[in-house]
């Protein structure tokens, strides 16, 4: 599944199905969370929440492809991301775009 950030794909006509989307919502177990709390004490990454954004990120896209493969997509145009913090250590993440499918 060809996935771009973009409006358009130069010399690829397409038509447009509809919008999809994926979402998760991740959390860290409790003593990575602890130890994440404890580095906003020192400060620098809290790379514990940047590798649960990461894998969230790619939990979402996944879903994302599902749903424009039910549609029949042959690629994804405008993806999107966007996420909120949705309790103390969880984050929901959510990926969308557009389904379309090249014009022969």
């Amino acid at each position: 599944m060809l996935i771009v950030t973009t409006e358009s794909l130069p010399g690829r006509p397409y038509e447009a199905l509809g919008m999809v989307k994926g979402n998760v919502v991740q959390s860290k177990n409790f003593g990575k969370d602890f130890m994440s709390a404890m580095k906003t004490l020192v400060g620098g990454e809290v790379v514990a929440y940047t590798e649960m954004l990461s894998e969230a990120r790619q939990i979402a896209v996944g879903r994302m492809v599902k749903e424009a493969e039910a549609l029949g997509a042959d690629a994804i145009v405008c993806l999107r991301f966007a996420s909120s913090s949705v309790m103390q250590g969880a984050a929901e993440c959510i990926a969308y775009g557009t389904a379309v499918k090249f014009l022969q």
